[in-house]
């Protein structure tokens, strides 16, 4: 996907019931433009839209990073205690956690297999699996 104009961000946030404000359509440049997947902080990206954007505090970017989850725009992922990351990627794929680096790093969907699951408790049933694999170094 290539850079992405003003009009193409609000579409995409009105597509998802989102109202672009100059916050959520900031972020959503960062977030979107280009054509690879990114697996963010709340704190990384907020370093980032201050060093390239409006002013926008912590708490609307957790916030944001919410609401974009909530609507489908991105995945949630807590890979480590304490420590979340919002995937760009939303089809179903599992991670490496390289916790030296604090990066996640996509697994090929081909790479893994889950051979069986446990049955979910009663009246609840299972909404997606997310497989993190920590790695360290030799």
């Amino acid at each position: 996907m290539e850079k992405q104009t003003d009009m193409d961000v609000i579409d995409r946030l009105r597509a998802a019931k989102l109202r672009p404000t100059r916050q959520r359509v900031a972020l959503a440049h960062l977030l979107f433009d280009g054509d690879i997947d990114r697996h963010i902080t709340a704190e990384s990206l907020h370093e980032e839209v201050l060093a390239t954007g409006p002013r926008v505090s912590l708490a609307t970017v957790y916030n944001t990073l919410h609401q974009f989850t909530d609507a489908g725009l991105l995945r949630e992922i807590m890979a480590a205690s304490g420590k979340t990351y919002f995937d760009t990627n939303t089809a179903d794929h599992h991670h490496f956690l390289d916790a030296k680096n604090a990066t996640l790093i996509d697994i090929p969907e081909d790479q893994i297999a889950l051979a069986h699951l446990p049955e979910a408790p009663a009246g609840q049933r299972i909404a997606r699996v997310d497989v993190v694999i920590r790695l360290e170094d030799e």
